[in-house]
């Protein structure tokens, strides 16, 4: 496995230990998963929309919980699962771990998912961390400090003014109906003015490739809490702008209701455009 090549609290300033620890904790839950991808695993629904989770997942959520809870035992910790600490009352620090982004992939044998982990102060992300066991890479942000992966410092390559349409990231959160009109009609619109419009159904995944320059923009409605703030962090540090769809700012804080967790992403140049095909398609609800 490539991981960092450097050390992990490289460039954290403050954050140094704690990058240190969630780097070390993401990469060992991603060897789990990947150590079990293969074999026989549990899986269950969850919700009434037909997502799932397996026995991986909770695997992985042990793992993580348990090693964060362990080094900052005041931090409350929120689990994609359920499986969370409260921390200490008042505790202004908060981590949240998405042990295996991409479940219903892994459970079709797709190998496209990663481990997340960020940390808030004040509802506001400080850190994130994204490892892909499959490929062996890990990113990791802090505010200020900048992105950084296997290969050092990210910072996403400006676009050929002459380029072809872009190819842009999408997802959408669980909980919306099949069909949903706003959605259907949000993406519609996309399609129509992208190269391609690729659904991972691993939003951190999609986050790490725009901040690599791998693909060109992200568009997300409604999206799920648990993985927004590590995957704008890394995003926003490696030269990325986030608004939200009607083009105002876009705050990654957690605790806010779904309908507040729609947004636009995508390097400078391409943001104009981006936000214009939104315009363009139906009202959004």
């Amino acid at each position: 496995m490539d991981g960092t090549t450097a050390d992990p609290g490289d460039g954290a300033g403050a954050y140094a230990e704690e990058c240190r620890v969630a780097v070390r904790a993401a990469e060992d839950a991603g060897a789990l998963l990947r150590s079990r991808f293969h074999g026989a695993f549990r899986v269950d629904t969850k919700g009434a929309h037909g997502d799932v989770v397996t026995e991986l997942d909770l695997l992985a959520e042990e793992l993580l919980t348990r090693r964060l809870a362990q080094r900052f035992p005041s931090d409350r910790i929120l689990a994609e699962e359920g499986g969370g600490r409260p921390g200490a009352p008042g505790a202004r620090r908060t981590w949240l771990v998405d042990p295996l982004d991409g479940s219903n992939n892994v459970v079709i044998g797709l190998p496209a998912y990663v481990v997340g982990i960020a940390l808030c102060v004040d509802d506001e992300p400080v850190l994130g961390v994204v490892h892909d066991p499959v490929a062996g890479r890990t990113w990791r942000a802090v505010h200020g400090a900048g992105a950084y992966g296997p290969a050092g410092r990210l910072w996403s390559p400006r676009r050929p003014a002459a380029a072809a349409r872009p190819v842009i990231g999408w997802t959408q959160g669980h909980g919306l109906a099949p069909g949903d009109p706003a959605a259907r009609a949000l993406k519609d619109g996309l399609e129509s003015g992208a190269r391609r419009v690729l659904q991972l159904w691993a939003p951190l995944l999609t986050w790490s490739l725009l901040a690599c320059g791998l693909i060109d923009g992200f568009v997300g409605y409604r999206a799920e809490e648990i993985d927004l703030p590590a995957g704008v962090l890394l995003a926003t540090e490696a030269g990325v702008e986030v608004r939200a769809l009607d083009g105002g700012p876009f705050v990654p804080r957690i605790g806010r209701p779904d309908t507040d967790r729609g947004y636009v992403a995508a390097r400078p140049e391409v943001l104009p455009y981006l936000l214009g095909l939104v315009a363009r398609s139906a009202p959004l609800g």
